[in-house]
């Protein structure tokens, strides 16, 4: 899956930039930044977009801005904390959006195999006759006796031959429940199997 990049601002970029720069020794503690004029040139920005880089050194405390002195550059393990603070949120930043987007392409898939399982009971309804795979539903009543049973338990598959393929939970789809999906009240069930697996079902459910 292909994730589109996080782009930040152009003044963060260019206050990370210019952090770097005092990690690397380009810009020396004490000294003097260029004029943001001078800056707003070599970043080829508008004098704004230095104001703002400026304004967010300054507040992590890497440069201190004086009247009539200019910026000067102050600390390099600001810097430092000020680079590592920001990768950190491009990281959360990005597992956020990895995570929405397998969120997103979950639901998607899920939808597409709700529709095919509802074309499959309706093509099977229509065709009952000539099919010889097919889909059966059925609730959990309030007295059950497989309330709070997992499938496993009661051993579905072997006492009936039908092999669920869904649960409808409080009008959601639980899409292949697993061995230890248990059966609440109210639940429908999906299931497949041959010709006499709803007879056996539903005897499986009298006894």
């Amino acid at each position: 899956m292909t994730h589109e990049p996080i782009i930040k601002p152009v003044y963060q970029q260019i206050a990370i930039d210019i952090a770097n720069k005092i990690i690397s020794g380009d810009f020396q503690i004490g000294t003097k930044l260029h004029g943001r004029s001078s800056l707003a040139g070599y970043y080829n920005v508008s004098p704004e977009t230095i104001r703002r880089a400026v304004i967010l050194l300054s507040d992590m405390n890497i440069v201190e801005v004086a009247k009539g002195s200019g910026i000067i550059v102050k600390s390099i393990d600001n810097s430092l904390k000020f680079i590592d603070k920001f990768r950190d949120i491009e990281s959360i930043s990005s597992l956020k959006k990895e995570i929405s987007d397998l969120i997103a392409e979950k639901q998607e898939k899920e939808n597409k195999l709700e529709i095919l399982i509802n074309n499959l009971i309706d093509y099977s309804n229509r065709f009952k006759n000539s099919n010889p795979f097919i889909p059966f539903e059925f609730e959990i009543n309030k007295n059950s006796r497989l309330l709070g049973k997992t499938i496993s338990e009661i051993k579905f598959w072997q006492n009936t031959g039908g092999t669920i393929i869904g649960i409808r939970r409080n009008n959601n789809l639980i899409l292949s429940p697993g061995p230890y999906a248990t059966f609440n009240a109210g639940d429908i069930f999906i299931v497949i199997g041959d010709e006499n697996t709803y007879e056996r079902i539903k005897k499986f459910l009298k006894e």
